[in-house]
């Protein structure tokens, strides 16, 4: 049987962070009404017991509560410390591979986040973190938990002869590019691989492999991590019929530092905005377009050439983007601090042309 919470912590192991979500969820009736539930209920290690038979006998399990919430709630403050939790068990050279079990609300943007801060890091030292949750609470029947859960550790520890090492997420058996997570639906069990360029776990397609090189080819220096309560103060806002200038007169008087803005098509914005808009990059506010649709690129000067100070997206859904300009402008206040002449638009332009893949 494999040694779970391993009381040594000088043994090859792999860590996994418990942050909560639905997969450590417990409904009331979960027979008659499994989607009534409380989500960040179960701890990680109750978690781990319940596969703790399925799990090679030669592997060894150490684990770490970090959160238990619904991740709806995340906060900016947990990003920092599952961050720093994470950078550190990848600098543990007892640690073997990390698996972090997640809420699906919001496990898009912390998959972003992770291969932002440590995407280069985990390649080059040639370990995996391994990000998964679930669609069903825990005592729900036929959780889907369980068996992501074991899939997910198993990833983090096969060998790299078939996948690098890397930011990554597996869930209802394929595995996808982290940064690639897309919650695309409410309730079915594969809702985060609908739109997710993947592969079947223990079948790697040589394609999205190709793709997966292509983009870590392009990722070789991570962002740093914001200090817990120094985020970059960024909003999302969706353009829409009938849009107001108002909406973004009221952004011109408040303190945020950026605006990620979901315009309709391919990043659209209603003429009522582009007056106020312009004036928002002229008083420093770093503007970021990206779209309402679900898949599909936002490019730069289309379909109308961007004003001064606005940047496109690319793949990146607006929560995405909400992230990647906070790591940017986040980026560019270290960068300045050591006397370096970099902008948000350098950091976030690295981020915004890593390749799609398909």
């Amino acid at each position: 049987m494999s040694q779970i919470q391993n009381p040594s912590e000088n043994s090859p192991h792999i860590l996994v962070l418990g942050m909560g979500g639905t997969i450590a969820g417990l409904a009331s009736n979960p027979v008659d009404q499994p989607l009534q539930y409380a989500a960040g209920q179960v701890e990680i290690d109750s978690l781990l017991s319940h596969i703790e038979s399925a799990i090679p006998g030669d592997l060894c399990l150490n684990s770490r509560q970090v959160a238990n919430i619904n991740s709806c709630n995340m906060t900016e403050p947990l990003l920092t410390l599952l961050g720093h939790a994470v950078r550190d068990a990848l600098e543990n050279t007892m640690v073997r591979g990390v698996v972090v079990t997640h809420g699906t609300d919001t496990i898009e943007e912390t998959g972003l986040f992770l291969q932002l801060i440590c995407g280069s890091l985990a390649q080059n030292l040639g370990k995996r973190v391994v990000l998964t949750g679930a669609m069903l609470p825990a005592n729900a029947p036929n959780a889907d938990g369980p068996s992501n859960l074991l899939d997910a550790i198993q990833w983090a520890a096969s060998p790299l002869d078939n996948c690098p090492g890397g930011i990554y997420a597996v869930m209802g058996g394929r595995v996808c590019m982290a940064m690639d997570l897309a919650k695309r639906h409410t309730t079915a069990l594969n809702a985060l691989m609908q739109a997710s360029p993947s592969s079947p776990v223990r079948l790697i397609n040589p394609s999205w492999l190709s793709g997966v090189k292509a983009v870590e080819a392009l990722w070789t220096e991570d962002l740093p991590i914001p200090s817990a309560n120094e985020w970059p103060w960024v909003e999302i806002l969706t353009s829409h019929a009938g849009a107001r200038s108002e909406t973004i007169d009221l952004w011109l008087k408040s303190k945020a530092q950026g605006l990620v803005l979901g315009g309709t098509g391919m990043g659209s914005l209603h003429e009522q905005w582009l007056e106020p808009l312009v004036q928002a990059a002229k008083q420093g506010i770093a503007v970021v377009r990206a779209a309402r649709p679900g898949s599909g690129q936002v490019m730069p000067d289309v379909p109308e050439k961007d004003f001064e100070g606005c940047l496109a997206a690319g793949k990146l859904c607006a929560p995405k983007a909400r992230i990647a300009l906070q790591l940017a402008l986040n980026a560019e206040k270290q960068a300045k601090s050591v006397g370096k002449a970099l902008t948000w638009q350098d950091f976030f332009a690295r981020i915004a042309v890593l390749p799609e893949i398909r």
